[in-house]
């Protein structure tokens, strides 16, 4: 399935059904006076939040959305029937914005949860609305109201744990391949990952958590240079980011401050984010100048500098121990926080 994380579509709900003009006429009922009904209510177009899709892939083919239109209202006081709403499925992680690509409209994260984004039109009154004492028999019905229209974006932010960040050809898909059941694509050369990857790292039976891949970055992205710049929003999410240095770079001070400079220069969202970073491919380099560029990088950095083997299993373990304990701190931040806002929203 081809990965598609942004999409344009136009939506419109249901206009509401027309009322009705009608008098009733019956047999030995010299005065039946008007019974003409309301019509129904349009149909919303509602945005629902599901597991089982993992792209907007559908929405290349299809790009209209328009719910049902209510019901015309008829004789004997009936209403006509409201139309009936229009779901649209979406990926967990789905941003929903307006037509300028800025305002966010909806943040959709959790699975079911739903949002009216247009809302059905209401029905028009019936002759039988305007019936008084001094109008006893009125000819006037309303039309339905229309329904709500706009364009919107889709946009696709993966939620995960880690997030794998580094230039191209550093090791990340090697390592996502030697922590989960994820298969992605592994080559030598640079750009082999053109789309981003999820997998889910288990250390034990209780304790799993998701990493994803995202295409390597180089120097200029966060302007638009490269395939990574517009896939820097799926690891928007992530509690932690693991920053992967590739040990047979001659620089691996000047590869970290790369990629340092262009998370920052994306925004405050990747540059405040907690990173651990790891030398990876040790196992081409002798132990000498494996100690010798994890002190270069630890200088660069300022932090402590896992040395890692993708290939060969190195130091994957102690690895994966940190980073769970740095989202174990991040989730149980998280729930603190949100359990502060809840208490002074009762207050």
């Amino acid at each position: 399935m081809k990965f598609l994380d942004e999409a344009k579509i136009y939506i419109r709900s249901g206009d509401g059904g027309d009322g009705a003009v009608s008098f009733r006429r019956e047999k030995f009922i010299e005065f039946g006076g008007p019974n003409g009904g309301d019509g129904g209510r349009g149909g919303d177009v509602v945005f629902e939040c599901v597991e089982s899709l993992n792209t907007l892939i559908d929405f290349r083919y299809r790009q209209h959305f328009k719910a049902e239109r209510g019901g015309n209202g008829m004789g004997r006081d009936r209403t006509g029937a409201k139309g009936d709403e229009l779901v649209v499925k979406v990926p967990v992680g789905t941003q929903i914005l307006d037509d300028d690509k800025e305002t966010l409209l909806a943040d959709l994260v959790a699975p079911g949860q739903r949002v009216v984004l247009a809302h059905g039109g209401d029905g028009g009154f019936g002759n039988t609305h305007y019936k008084s004492s001094t109008n006893q028999a009125p000819r006037k019905a309303l039309p339905g109201w229309p329904g709500e229209e706009r364009w919107v974006w889709l946009r696709l932010k993966l939620i995960a744990d880690v997030g794998l960040v580094g230039l191209p050809n550093a090791g990340k898909s090697t390592l996502l391949a030697a922590t989960s059941r994820a298969r992605p694509k592994i080559a030598d050369y640079p750009f082999t990952t053109l789309q981003p990857h999820l997998g889910v790292a288990a250390l034990d039976e209780e304790r799993s958590f998701v990493l994803a891949d995202i295409p390597g970055l180089i120097e200029g992205a966060h302007e638009g240079a490269g395939l990574g710049t517009r896939f820097l929003g799926h690891v928007e999410r992530c509690a932690v980011l693991l920053h992967l240095v590739d040990g047979t770079e001659p620089d691996v001070a000047g590869a970290y401050r790369t990629i340092r400079g262009e998370l920052e220069g994306y925004g405050e969202v990747l540059a405040g984010k907690r990173e651990l970073v790891a030398l990876s491919k040790c196992d081409a380099l002798p132990p000498a100048e494996v100690k010798k560029k994890t002190r270069a990088l630890a200088k660069a950095s300022g932090a402590e500098v896992a040395a890692i083997s993708g290939v060969a299993g190195t130091g994957l373990r102690p690895l994966l121990e940190r980073l769970w304990a740095v989202i174990r701190e991040e989730r149980e931040a998280e729930k603190a926080e949100k359990g502060s806002e809840s208490f002074f929203k009762e207050k």
